[in-house]
């Protein structure tokens, strides 16, 4: 019990914080969870920026759709 206390206590700032603002790490876990789906499907990238390139594209919010065209 003692060791918890230390720990809650270490922790005290950042535990407030999040139930205050309602903050997790659910976006940036899924972002990864995405990067990883990317890298698997791929099977590989021949250099850095390519991956860096594919993970833009998939993951950059652009709209692609021609400017006359509604969805």
């Amino acid at each position: 019990m003692i060791r918890v206390a230390r720990m809650i206590r270490a922790h005290q700032l950042g535990i407030l914080n999040a139930m205050v603002h309602g903050v997790t790490n659910a976006r940036s876990e899924g972002i990864n969870a995405k990067i990883q789906w990317i890298k698997y499907t791929s099977r590989g990238f021949r250099n850095r920026e390519r991956f860096r390139d594919a993970i833009y594209f998939h993951l950059g919010g652009l709209d692609l759709y021609p400017a006359g065209i509604t969805r």
